[in-house]
């Protein structure tokens, strides 16, 4: 029997979190022959999934460099992957979501007339400068894709209203929930000896992320401003922020946040004890996309430092609340939550919109009907 060849295409680490769980899920199915391409547009921290997950790339473009550019990731990983796929030939790539990676990896496979997958299709903010360049990443993706592997309900709605056929379109729920039910542990044990300092028993305790291009300057002074008049004002809060090695975020974060002892800046941890952490916590503040997927899975009210989410259904299941980047909306929404037991179990006990831990056997199942290694048209995912 020939087995379809198929090839993931990841480069940063949160497309390898959500990526791996497929890959492993691949890597069970005898009628598949699984590539993994890795670009490594983040180095380290891809490293790092990788030998969480125990990935072994089959190869390793090794495109990052110091001050990297969207046009010079976008031109190593085009030139890259061109001579990968020549020898290759797999029958489809799949990329995941909206990274430069996955724009100029499904250009590639398209330039090579390869079909392609794409893993979290159909998310969007609307507004192509925010998430600056993911929001155009993805919708330009779902350009060439031949088959969308959307998340939820509303995925799928934004791609038929691009007059994509709802023939080519698949909800599966989202991969990040099979990643994180894998790798939770009630026991954790954390070894980061600043982490042993928060006091989660008799604390709020608010983990913080902040990192977006678009929040740079004073929209992120604002944040940190915000976060450190909560904690003056309130004695029962802790914060802890694994700060992102991004110079500029942390000049911002040493400025404003430092040398208080309920803030704890931690250096950035790697996937497993950060997604232990979230099921540590409180409340989680964040300008990022994926923990707006995660944190409500493990019942978090999620506070959103953006004026718009590409993830709207959460906002309308309740779990989250988008407040932007002004001082006082921020304060006062998380403020709140803090001071308002019921306010905060609203959030805390809504259900999650974004899946149930099968989404990487629906996209498989997907694909072996598609090709024909299976007459049994997979069940769609449906809160």
């Amino acid at each position: 029997m020939k087995m379809i060849k198929i090839m993931t295409i990841f480069g940063t680490r949160p497309e390898a979190i959500k990526m791996a769980p497929l890959v492993k899920e691949l890597e069970k199915r005898e009628e598949i022959q699984s590539i993994v391409c890795v670009t490594a547009q983040h180095r380290e921290m891809l490293d790092q999934v990788l030998e969480l997950f125990n990935i072994s790339p089959d190869y390793d473009l090794d495109i990052m460099k110091s001050g990297q550019t969207i046009t010079g990731i976008t031109n190593r990983v085009l030139s890259g992957l061109e001579e990968v796929l020549v020898k290759e030939k797999p029958d489809m790539v799949l990329v995941h979501g909206d990274t430069t990676t996955t724009f100029a990896g499904s250009l590639a496979a398209f330039y090579n007339q390869i079909e392609i997958g794409h893993v979290e299709a159909g998310l969007r903010s609307h507004n192509i400068y925010s998430p600056y360049p993911e929001e155009m990443n993805r919708s330009l993706v779902g350009r060439i894709t031949n088959i969308h592997f959307a998340p939820t309900k509303k995925n799928k709605s934004n791609l038929i209203s691009e007059n994509i056929k709802e023939e080519n379109i698949v909800m599966t729920g989202n991969t990040v929930i099979d990643a994180l039910l894998e790798v939770v542990e009630n026991n954790y044990k954390f070894k980061d000896e600043n982490v042993h300092k928060v006091d989660f028993k008799n604390k709020k305790v608010i983990l913080l992320t902040s990192h977006r291009r678009e929040n740079l300057g004073k929209p992120m002074e604002n944040i940190f401003t915000a976060v450190k008049s909560l904690v003056q004002e309130n004695e029962n809060i802790e914060v802890v922020f694994p700060v992102h090695l991004n110079p500029k975020v942390r000049e911002i974060s040493n400025k404003i946040l430092s040398g208080h002892n309920r803030i704890h800046l931690i250096e950035p941890m790697d996937y497993k004890p950060f997604a232990n952490l979230i099921n540590k916590v409180d409340i989680v503040m964040t300008d990022s996309g994926g923990i707006q997927e995660e944190a409500p899975a493990l019942g978090k009210p999620v506070v959103v430092l953006r004026s718009e989410t590409e993830r709207p259904e959460a906002v309308e299941a309740g779990t989250v609340k988008v407040v932007g980047t002004e001082i006082d909306c921020i304060y006062q929404t998380v403020n709140k939550l803090i001071n308002n037991e019921e306010e905060y179990n609203k959030m805390a006990n809504a259900v999650n919109p974004y899946g149930d831990g099968k989404a990487c056997r629906r996209i498989v199942d997907s694909i072996l009907y598609k090709f024909n290694k299976s007459k049994i048209k997979p069940t769609e995912f449906n809160i």
